[in-house]
Formats: structure tokens, sequence, C-alpha cells
């Protein structure tokens, strides 16, 4: 049975040592290093929802220049470095102008991948400045890469302490919209309580009953008595309670 082989560009002719060391997959971003080559893996800028990565690779043969998918050079990784730029711009313009739960959410899901990627980039090309520390192109690389790595960890940060302040904003809301509605409630029953028993006074003198005649001849003075008590009292609370 044969050994599933990586698919490299067709103009990778890695040595043998560098191609033991690959299995069928890409695998992580890292720095392969062999006899006397470097093949350096990373992946490309990665989606929101999409666990797959597209791997890209560079080359660098024993005489110490590099090889990519498209001939000679590294141009490809200077791409690869626009287009997280780019990634991660694009997400901080819509975390500033947006509203909406929801696309924060979303942006907060992409950021996560963002990091990580942009974290393991530098880490590959870390490894691959340990066996070339004099690669000024290389060292330019990883140093963009770390740029890149702490502006996706920021992202990611203020897209989760945006929904934590909004999270804050509507429970404290709700609070005050809470209270507002106990003392609505409060004064509602405090004037029920009021006129409750005027109410039922004045039913009770509509009504055929033999009433005491004290009660006959104070009743005005009882009702307005009452009256001037529940208002007294209302403007109290009222007050109290703005």
């Amino acid at each position: 049975m044969n050994e599933e082989l990586l698919i490299l560009p067709e103009n990778f002719e890695i040595e043998r040592d560098l191609r033991e060391q690959l299995s069928g997959r890409p695998g992580h971003q890292r720095c392969v290093v062999g006899e006397s080559e470097l093949l350096v893996v990373v992946h490309e800028v990665p989606e929101a929802g999409i666990p797959e990565r597209k791997a890209m690779f560079f080359w660098r043969k024993h005489d110490g220049s590099w090889l990519q998918s498209s001939g000679a050079g590294l141009s490809e990784l200077s791409h690869l470095l626009d287009r997280y730029t780019k990634a991660i711009d694009a997400n901080e313009e819509l975390l500033e102008k947006t509203e909406s739960t929801e696309l924060v959410f979303k942006i907060l899901k992409h950021a996560g991948p963002l990091t990580r990627s942009t974290r393991n980039l530098v880490n590959a090309l870390e490894d691959t400045l340990a066996q070339e520390p004099d690669d000024r192109a290389i060292l330019s690389f990883r140093d963009r890469a770390r740029e890149l790595e702490r502006a996706a960890e920021l992202l990611q940060s203020d897209a989760r302490e945006t929904l934590i302040f909004w999270q804050a904003e509507a429970s404290e809301e709700h609070a005050r919209s809470s209270g507002r509605l106990g003392k609505i409630l409060f004064k509602l029953n405090l004037v029920t309580g009021f006129f409750l028993p005027l109410v039922a006074l004045g039913s009770l003198f509509g009504m055929n009953v033999q009433l005491p005649h004290f009660v006959e001849d104070l009743f005005w003075i009882i009702f307005f008595g009452g009256l001037v008590v529940g208002v007294l009292l209302l403007w109290y609370v009222a007050r109290n309670n703005d």
C-alpha cells in the first residue's frame, strides 16, 4: 500500500529528508528542517466558521535561495500578510460602526481564528529565523506578523468588551425601568387604596340604609377631610419617589 504524499507546488523538488517528515496533509504552520533545506508551511487567511485551512509553501534551497509556487522569491508571503491586514482592518471598521449584537458576535468568531493563525505564523517564522538568523526578508516578515498578531488580539478583545459593555448597559437600563415601574405601581396602588373607601362610602350613602344621624350630618366634612388628607398623602409620596 503506497503512503499518501503531500501535494506540493510542481516546481518544488525538495530533498528526501524533507519529504520524509511530511504526511499526506499540510498540518500546522511550521518550519520543516531538512539536511540542507527548509520548507516553511503557512496558512491562508482563515474564514469565519470554516475550520479547514489552505496551506502555502515556501522552500529554501540548499544554495540559500527561496522558491514559492509562482517562482522565485517570497512575494506570496508578503501578499499573505497584506491579506491578513485587510481582514483585520475590515473587522475593526465594522466593529466601530455596528450597533448589532449579532454582527459583533460574527466579528468575534472571526477574530479568534485570526488571532490563532497569526500567532502560529509568527512561530513558524521564528523557527525559520532560528535556522537562518541572517535572513533579513524573513526577519521583516516576522516583525510584520507580530504586528498582525497584536492587531488580531486587540480586535478580539475589543469585540468581547463591546458585548460585555452592551450587556451591562442593557442590565442597567432594565434595572432603571424596573425601578420606574415599581414606583408607578406603588402610586397606582396608593391611589386605589385611597379612593376605594370613598367609593364605598359614596355607594353606602346612595343605598337605602339607615345611618346614624351624626354621620349624615357630617358627611361632607368627612368626605372633604378625607379628600384633603388623601391629596396631601399622594403629594408627599410622589415627592419622595421622584
